[in-house]
């Protein structure tokens, strides 16, 4: 693999960690600052926080491997 494939699924942690922390923090404030009142949104920003720390494991494994 060559140094410009590995920048780039570096690039491509980063970008989906960054994603999966901001979705982190929507949870968090949905918790903190909107329950009781607004439980009807926790599983679609649950499913979304799920599904942007699935992308960054995914991500964050292919480079892992592609660094070995």
């Amino acid at each position: 693999m060559t140094d410009e494939e590995l920048k780039k699924l570096d690039k491509d942690v980063k970008k989906n960690k960054r994603l999966a922390s901001e979705k982190a923090m929507e949870l968090h404030d949905l918790i903190e600052d909107k329950l009781p009142k607004a439980y009807g949104e926790i599983m679609g920003i649950a499913q979304a926080t799920f599904d942007a720390c699935k992308a960054w494991d995914e991500a964050n494994k292919k480079f892992l491997a592609a660094s070995a």
